[in-house]
């Protein structure tokens, strides 16, 4: 195995100084000898016994039971939707084999679905990684791999030919290493500064295939701006009666929390969850905590969210200002212990939302004005983490399984640059830069795994869709 580095705000530190230039270079091409770039390429044969469907399974304990069939019926519809649920698959899958050692703060599910558009505290409209859930430290290239094999998955299920989908797999592991090489030439702080929006997104696009593309984004970008506050008061909440505005009902998507039952506890666990709010102001800085106080809870509702979420907590909170027109909606959700613990080791943050806000604070460019943290007790008396971020501010993402062929490489490779510019914050550019080198050697090792890795999922899911067949597994639409 190469040398882990120690990270400290993106920078390769040995004690407590910064390494030269040549020294970083030099620890990025000795990662090589133990882990070539055509080792990228191998998938290491899972271990005896060792079968999908019962890791899927056995990641109902903890969650809600009576949501795990939608999970299942959601993983069930496509091999690209099972990727989407098997992270932890996934992770146990790359752990079988070497790795470069070169460590940055990984995504931990950076699949084509989990990148898109959202508002910065600007009011710009910024293109980034939008999911956390499993974000932990490890190496990078793990990170990558999930991103290209999505690549591979999402091409098949929309009928791109073998020749389209290898070219946007190579064109992702080229457009991640060019990136690499970037800012490995360009200043620290200049990295940090580093963002798309959603003008240079189209561009991008546009460049790449045409103004049909480009259309495609600006379409996407013109949507999510009308996803803010507003729009999400008016989908999610109704005036009733007694003139006080509430939750929606939709179950089992939108549960208010006055239609569920709860017992001689309900009352604990209302307050429990609007105390959770309060203490989830302490979490934010003191600007930001300024803006919280100005908020009341209002009503709550539980909420189905995503894939592979689909059976963990996540509630909907609708906040009042001094305003009845002043309204606000938080989400939330569920933070369990990432996939990737197993094999990487636990968080240095012992609270799983703490881990995923600081994970997201430092890949993404600019992140939600009022994303926090805290815990509550359940229903059941234990006590759970949870992060709280705005559910609808300017959030706006391509629906993968309606890209066209044309356009799959185009859209893989500004999720490659996102990848790249968050690794390049949080590990150290120099090294991964060196490794990766300036021939084509690593994009044709990852696209080679996403091929492999391709034809694995697609036996694992018809494995899974014929346990459901069976009866083995739960599955309902709704």
């Amino acid at each position: 195995m190469g040398a882990w580095l120690r990270l400290v705000g993106g920078f390769a530190f040995y004690g407590d100084r910064v390494e030269t230039t040549e020294v970083r270079v030099a620890a990025g091409r000795a990662a090589r000898q133990d882990y070539p770039r055509t080792a990228i390429a191998v998938l290491a044969p899972r271990a005896d016994g060792v079968d999908a469907t019962t890791s899927v399974l056995a990641q109902a304990s903890g969650r809600l039971p009576e949501l795990i069939p939608l999970r299942h019926h959601r993983m069930s519809e496509s091999a690209f939707a099972f990727y989407r649920g098997t992270a932890g698959v996934m992770a146990a899958d790359l752990a079988d084999g070497s790795h470069s050692g070169l460590v940055v703060q990984l995504c931990g599910d950076a699949h084509l679905s989990n990148f898109g558009l959202f508002g910065s505290p600007e009011r710009r409209l910024l293109f980034d990684l939008n999911d956390f859930d499993e974000t932990l430290p490890g190496p990078f290239e793990w990170d990558v791999k999930r991103l290209v094999a999505s690549v591979e998955l999402a091409g098949r299920s929309i009928g791109a030919t073998r020749d389209e989908r290898r070219r946007a797999c190579l064109g992702t592991g080229r457009e991640y290493r060019m990136t690499m090489q970037h800012f490995a030439r360009a200043r620290a702080i200049d990295v940090w500064y580093a963002r798309l929006d959603a003008k240079g997104a189209e561009q991008a696009a546009a460049a790449a295939l045409g103004h049909s593309a480009a259309r495609n984004v600006r379409d996407v970008a013109a949507k999510a701006r009308r996803r803010d506050h507003l729009q999400a008061v008016d989908r999610l909440t109704e005036v009733r009666a007694d003139g006080r505005r509430r939750f929606r009902s939709d179950p089992p998507l939108v549960v208010p929390i006055d239609e569920q039952v709860f017992g001689v506890d309900a009352e604990r666990f209302e307050a429990g969850l609007a105390g959770l709010v309060d203490l989830w102001r302490d979490s934010l800085p003191p600007d930001r905590r300024r803006l919280a106080t100005e908020y009341e809870v209002v009503d709550l509702a539980r909420k189905v969210v995503g894939v592979g979420s689909v059976g963990t907590r996540a509630w909907i909170i609708l906040l009042q200002g001094a305003n009845p027109g002043d309204l606000v909606v938080l989400q939330a959700k569920e933070a369990q212990a990432s996939v990737l613990e197993p094999y990487l080791g636990a968080s240095e943050y012992e609270h799983h939302g703490r881990r995923v806000v600081e994970g997201q604070r430092l890949m993404q460019a600019a992140s939600d004005v009022l994303l926090g943290w805290q815990t509550t007790q359940g229903i059941d008396g234990i006590l759970r983490d949870f992060y709280v971020r705005q559910l609808r501010d300017w959030k706006g993402s391509v629906e993968v399984e309606q890209l066209r062929p044309a356009g799959l490489g185009a859209y893989a490779r500004l999720c490659a640059w996102t990848l790249a510019r968050a690794h390049a914050r949080s590990g150290d550019r120099l090294a991964i830069a060196a490794y990766l080198g300036t021939s084509s050697r690593a994009d044709e090792a990852f696209a080679q795994f996403a091929t492999d890795y391709a034809d694995r999922v697609e036996v694992d899911h018809a494995h899974f869709v014929d346990a459901i067949a069976r009866g083995e597994v739960p599955a309902s639409s709704r």
